[in-house]
């Protein structure tokens, strides 16, 4: 049972302790502080390469790419010093994140080194959800996903997307989330996740290093801002790659994947350069219950990694970042040609069978016997779901004004 969330700053107890044992372990010299140095990041990462790490860095990329990613670790983790405030657990953590995102950088490349047939694999036209984070995305994306018919991007895949053999990062995937469920006690009830389960594709974006999934977690207004105002191109052309990848090593590039990442809506036009013949669902909720659950879910994140979370700005910020989004999504869409459906979370409450069926129609898809019944499927599973949580959980925050 996990304890009662009565703050939208609430911390877990385990969290808490992790933090102060940190702390008293760097000042005592237990153990080494994260270096959250650029060079050294890269220092370690490439460790591995020797001197092939310049060549697997470059592989399969263009120098543009290559350019931009060099940058963003720069910039973030500039920021992540400057601006982020981050008590000991948060830089353990941030550590994590980001040595990953380079260590991965490097391991791709060598695959593509290796086996560069992975990059001009062949894939089924995407169908990709459109929305803001909280608006029903995550409904929509995972009825979509169960139709047997479609494929779908799974957790293990997608936080631990460099293939491995023997089904090693399932078993890393299953760990992770135990370890993430032990600090975190209310993650599971804000958004569900298991390491086989359907995952939306932000953990590619983010290993570009989109901001993100960064700034949900920590105070980075500086690289936000230059993220948001630069050419996201180079991050969607290493998402393809990657699911490309991910398509080819799975044995399913024929069948159609069902992506969604709220900040889809931030980058429509690289996105849909990406992914030109893509179909769109765009899932539509009223703003107010959006930002109101999208700040449970950023304070959730951010409270445990540092001391000194404010929760009227991470409102400000959200409330800019929905408007931000609203705005790029209706610029972008006016734009577009292709097959569009839309769904709104109340339909979706009411009759999400009726949604669903004219989402199909729009797009020119079969709604098959065995669709419906793989949803069926999902939907009562889903009444005894952890995410039913959250809604109380915000209930009691409103409740408490």
């Amino acid at each position: 049972m996990a304890p009662v969330r009565d703050h939208p700053l609430a911390r877990g107890p385990l969290a808490q302790r992790a933090n102060d044992f940190l702390g008293k372990a760097w000042a005592k010299g237990w153990l080494p502080p994260p270096n959250l140095d650029p060079d050294a990041l890269w220092a370690l990462a490439a460790r591995p390469y020797g001197a092939r790490a310049e060549v697997v860095e470059q592989s399969g990329r263009s120098a543009d790419d290559v350019a931009d990613f060099r940058e963003r670790v720069e910039r973030l983790c500039a920021a992540v010093e400057a601006e982020a405030d981050l008590n000991p657990l948060g830089r353990a953590m941030a550590w994590g994140q980001l040595s990953r995102a380079v260590k991965n950088r490097l391991a791709f490349g060598a695959l593509w080194q290796k086996r560069p047939e992975l990059l001009v694999t062949r894939l089924a036209p995407p169908i990709i959800v459109i929305g803001h984070m909280r608006s029903g995305t995550t409904r929509i994306h995972r009825l979509l996903a169960a139709d047997p018919a479609h494929s779908h991007t799974r957790y293990c895949d997608a936080y631990h997307p460099v293939p491995a053999r023997f089904g090693l990062n399932r078993v890393k995937a299953a760990v992770e989330l135990a370890m993430l469920a032990a600090l975190n006690p209310w993650m599971q009830a804000i958004h569900p996740m298991a390491a086989g389960a359907v995952e939306e594709e932000l953990a590619w974006i983010s290993a570009a290093l989109h901001h993100s999934i960064y700034e949900s977690q920590w105070h980075i207004p500086t690289y936000s801002a230059w993220s948001e105002g630069r050419d996201p191109a180079p991050i969607y052309c290493e998402m393809a790659r990657i699911l490309r990848t991910d398509a080819a090593t799975r044995g399913v590039e024929t069948k159609p994947r069902v992506m969604k990442v709220p900040a889809f809506a931030e980058d429509l036009p690289a996105l849909l350069t990406a992914f030109p013949d893509a179909r769109l669902v765009i899932a539509q909720r009223d703003p107010d219950p959006v930002l109101h659950s999208a700040v449970s879910l950023a304070a959730n994140q951010m409270a445990m990694q540092s001391d000194t979370c404010d929760l009227d700005a991470i409102t400000a910020r959200w409330h800019r970042k929905i408007a931000l989004r609203e705005a790029r999504m209706a610029t972008a869409l006016d734009k577009w040609h292709g097959p569009v459906a839309q769904a709104t979370f109340d339909e979706l409450n009411t009759d999400w069978e009726a949604a669903i069926r004219r989402c199909y129609s729009d797009l020119g898809l079969a709604f098959t016997p065995q669709a419906l019944s793989a949803m069926r499927k999902l939907m009562t599973a889903s009444k005894s779901g952890q995410h039913h949580a959250h809604s109380a959980q915000l209930a009691r925050f409103a409740e408490a004004g």
